[in-house]
């Protein structure tokens, strides 16, 4: 197979065959009935990959058992699930001898999505959660989806989408994600910006914030306003409700989505290490959020303008 064959936009999502692997189909074709795009399911060989074994450990011994039989049988078992979850919608499946990353890497290309689930099959489950989503939402060409396990409990912002905003570039993706995504679900927008104010002695004993509680909360507010303004207008049929909250911010999303729909976030925030190629806010959102998440990338619909924008 080669990415010549995914139709351009499709919503690409990757199968072994895993529990999580089918909830990850399941996300992926209702995304794609949802917002009428192609469904591509993508089987590669080789799941997941190790480089060098993590430390203190063995490399495990892998069986070749993949043979063109067993991926068509996986394959016919996704599309059945894609059915079910997405009605008549278009959909494509394709193998590669490629390894997992790589495979959907070169997907992405063309792709407006790409969906994976928390984690595969494998050893070491423990130590690599996420860590197929993490190397995708690092190096992805379009937004990345990890479908983690949702928490239904409630919540302040149950069956909504949350966006976390700090006023990146990257921020300003996810917030255009973000609307797309709750429009078509014709769901409300939590909009959720973290702060924290510097401590930078003491005075009196006492630790002497470089600036009070409530300029923090103040410029969070208008940093908060300022990314959602014209978005609003972009989207009027959705409720948008501005959240500022006073901690460290992969804490606070990762609260804020108990309940939620979806997370969306950017890969990098400001702040933090340039050299980073996903941002610990991102990292942590993948690791525990509490429903799916979206990293948000530049690619083919990531880039709607602002209404009143030029």
């Amino acid at each position: 197979m080669t990415t010549s064959s995914i139709a351009a936009t499709a919503v690409v999502v990757g199968v072994d065959g895993s529990a999580d692997s089918l909830r990850a189909v399941r996300w992926a074709a209702a995304d794609a009935a949802r917002r009428h795009r192609p469904l591509h399911l993508l089987h590669a060989h080789g799941w997941p990959e190790f480089a060098y074994p993590p430390v203190g450990l063995a490399l495990p011994v892998v069986t070749q058992t993949d043979t063109p039989q067993t991926a068509a049988r996986l394959l016919a078992d996704a599309v059945t699930h894609a059915r079910d979850a997405g009605g008549d919608l278009e959909i494509s499946a394709g193998s590669t001898s490629r390894l997992c990353v790589p495979a959907l890497l070169a997907a992405s290309r063309q792709a407006s999505l790409v969906v994976v689930g928390s984690r595969g099959l494998g050893g070491f489950a423990a130590l690599l959660v996420g860590s197929t989503g993490v190397e995708l939402a690092a190096h992805a060409s379009c937004p990345v989806v990890i479908v983690r396990g949702a928490d239904r409990s409630g919540g302040a912002n149950a069956g909504r989408v949350v966006v976390g905003v700090d006023g990146s570039h990257d921020a300003d993706l996810a917030v255009a994600v973000a609307f797309e995504q709750a429009a078509f679900r014709s769901a409300g927008l939590t909009a959720v910006n973290a702060c924290q104010w510097q401590v930078a002695g003491q005075r009196d004993g006492v630790a002497a914030p470089i600036y009070g509680e409530q300029d923090a909360l103040a410029g969070a507010r208008r940093a908060l306003a300022e990314s959602m303004a014209g978005w609003q207008e972009k989207y009027p049929q959705v409720d948008v409700r501005l959240d500022v909250v006073v901690g460290r911010a992969g804490g606070v999303l990762a609260e804020a989505s108990t309940g939620a729909e979806l997370l969306v976030v950017g890969a990098r925030g400001n702040g933090g290490f340039t050299g980073l190629l996903l941002g610990s806010v991102s990292q942590a959102a993948v690791h525990h959020a509490n429903c799916p998440v979206i990293v948000a990338r530049p690619g083919p619909g990531t880039h709607p303008r602002k209404e009143g924008s030029s």
